[in-house]
């Protein structure tokens, strides 16, 4: 037995470290207020894609240029309350500076190291889990009101290339001929192969937690209030408890700021909220997964509903969900399926933790031994959990990891 371990938050990354360290010989107990697979967890209503393309941090020059008028513009997919500016003010500045050139293709490099083997990733996790079930393949297509809105992106085009991700050019009798349902709006796309996507979020995190539970691992199903680092790190739960092991793993999301910093990690994590819609028993489904670029979300076609999931919001961690990014997603479904019915809706509201410079915590800080960080993966955070869990297992053991982690040390900022 390798040891003991605790970790502190069982979505999508948490529960891929609980698997790979009870694959390497750990005892391991998983914390969480809520069980995985629930709607209050930010790996139950992700948009399901494994998105290996994901190699541009969420601050690029267009969005800065764009950021004012979008925050002004109800039909904007960027969302901002405005009594919560000045406390995003201490991320928004170094999240601004991150939206240069030269940073841009920096912190595309280690995610294209944390991204470009996503698939895998979640095959080797899932493999005889019973959550391999809910793993769908196929294509994958971006939308565009016009081809010249395509080549007007050259930064995203350009650093796609670099890594080897060039997709095939679709017209509109293309797109037509693959799915004779797309409304009038979309007049290119593009085609992205040997593609995965997830057919139930949910179902599928719930299914890796049903097989750790079945192969030993402990739950407690509680919330985390204080961590302390050393030798022996301990947590503290809601009531007083205390729990010591040899190992802790931070996998909190959007939580996790609040307890790096109570163990005086300089950590700087904003929870970006986004929402989606589920439609129920749809009249017809997606022929495969689309990113619908001016409305910036992702249609996925899923196990009996329809998932539109993106929009970003600032409004902090605490506050209630907006109606207005439901309505935004909803008119962006109607303008993609004008013909679509279905029985019922669902909408959801979930907080990505996301960092300055778009990339995730990743090991252990100088000032806070024994305890590994895992968090951060903003919008690809179900694409890289499997992989962070894999890296989490060997950063226990001290064995080294075939990524250059510096730019994702945990008290970086």
């Amino acid at each position: 037995m390798a040891g003991s371990v605790l970790i502190v938050g069982a979505g999508i990354s948490g529960l891929s470290a609980a698997e790979w360290l009870r694959r390497d010989g750990w005892q391991v107990t998983l914390i969480d207020p809520v069980r995985p697979g629930d709607s209050e967890q930010a790996s139950f209503g992700n948009a399901g894609l494994i998105a290996r393309t994901s190699v541009l941090p969420v601050a690029t020059p267009a969005l800065v240029r764009k950021a004012p008028l979008m925050a002004l513009d109800p039909a904007s997919p960027l969302f901002l309350r405005w009594s919560y500016l000045p406390r995003l003010l201490p991320w928004l500045v170094p999240f601004l500076r991150n939206a240069g050139t030269g940073k841009i293709r920096e912190i595309a490099t280690t995610l294209s190291s944390l991204t470009f083997d996503a698939t895998e990733q979640h095959v080797a996790l899932s493999k005889g889990t019973g959550a391999d079930a809910h793993i769908a393949s196929g294509d994958y297509v971006t939308l565009y009101a016009t081809r010249a809105d395509y080549e007007g992106d050259t930064l995203t085009n350009e650093i796609r290339r670099q890594f080897g991700i060039v997709p095939t050019a679709l017209t509109r009798q293309q797109l037509e001929e693959r799915d004779p349902h797309l409304g009038p709006a979309y007049q290119f796309g593009t085609l992205f192969t040997d593609f995965c996507w997830l057919t139930s979020p949910s179902k599928y995190v719930a299914a890796l937690f049903d097989h750790l539970c079945r192969e030993g691992a402990a739950y407690r199903q509680a919330r985390v209030v204080d961590m302390v680092a050393g030798e022996r790190p301990s947590v503290t739960l809601e009531g007083g408890e205390t729990l010591v092991a040899d190992k802790v793993v931070l996998t909190a999301g959007a939580w996790s700021g609040r307890l790096a910093r109570a163990m005086g990690v300089p950590t700087k994590l904003e929870a970006e909220r986004g929402y989606h819609v589920s439609m129920y028993a749809p009249s017809f489904t997606a022929p495969q997964p689309y990113m619908v670029t001016d409305a910036k979300c992702v249609v996925t076609p899923m196990d009996g509903f329809l998932r539109a999931a993106g929009v970003v919001e600032f409004a902090g961690i605490d506050a209630p969900p907006s109606p207005a990014p439901v309505k935004l997603i909803e008119a962006a479904m109607r303008k993609l399926y004008p013909g679509l019915s279905f029985e019922r809706s669902e909408s959801w509201m979930g907080r990505r933790p996301t960092t300055p410079d778009s990339l995730p915590a990743i090991g252990e800080a100088a000032s806070a031994p024994n305890v590994i960080h895992a968090y951060g993966g903003q919008h690809v955070g179900m694409t890289i959990g499997p992989k962070l869990g894999r890296l989490v297992a060997d950063l226990a053991r001290r064995r080294p990891v075939n990524l250059d982690l510096t730019a994702c040390r945990p008290d970086r900022f």
